[in-house]
């Protein structure tokens, strides 16, 4: 067993179960999303890019490209909660709310097709 694919493995499985938790829940009340658990989110999928960026193959590069992806809404969906709460004081309206839960809804289809695409190639290299 290679130890570097349990733990790329272990890293893009989180990411997914992370980002679904945070997810799941009615998308405009903020008590349903944790501030804590979007920063784990966001954390884990940063360090899933990294591990991602020594794979040369194709597959590695849109394995890359969805880490992009979901790194890019989480940090946006951040910038948005920081914003509502911090600078301009609104709140998390629902509508702030569901901007955000909205967000990290697209970060989580990125995580999805990453997993698949992880499942795939493994399949495809067992055979």
């Amino acid at each position: 067993m290679n130890l570097e694919k349990v733990i790329f493995g272990f890293f893009v499985v989180l990411a997914l179960t992370l980002n679904f938790g945070f997810f799941l829940g009615d998308m405009e009340n903020p008590a349903h999303h944790n501030v804590m658990e979007l920063f784990a989110v966001i954390f884990v999928n940063l360090v899933v890019t990294v591990l991602k960026l020594g794979d040369r193959s194709q597959i590695g590069a849109v394995l890359l490209a969805t880490s992009l992806v979901a790194d890019l809404q989480l940090i946006g969906a951040a910038i948005i909660w920081t914003f509502a709460v911090h600078i301009t004081e609104t709140g998390l309206t629902p509508d702030v709310m569901s901007s955000i839960v909205s967000l990290s809804g697209g970060a989580l289809l990125a995580n999805v097709i990453s997993a698949v695409i992880l499942v795939s190639e493994t399949l495809i290299n067992r055979l």
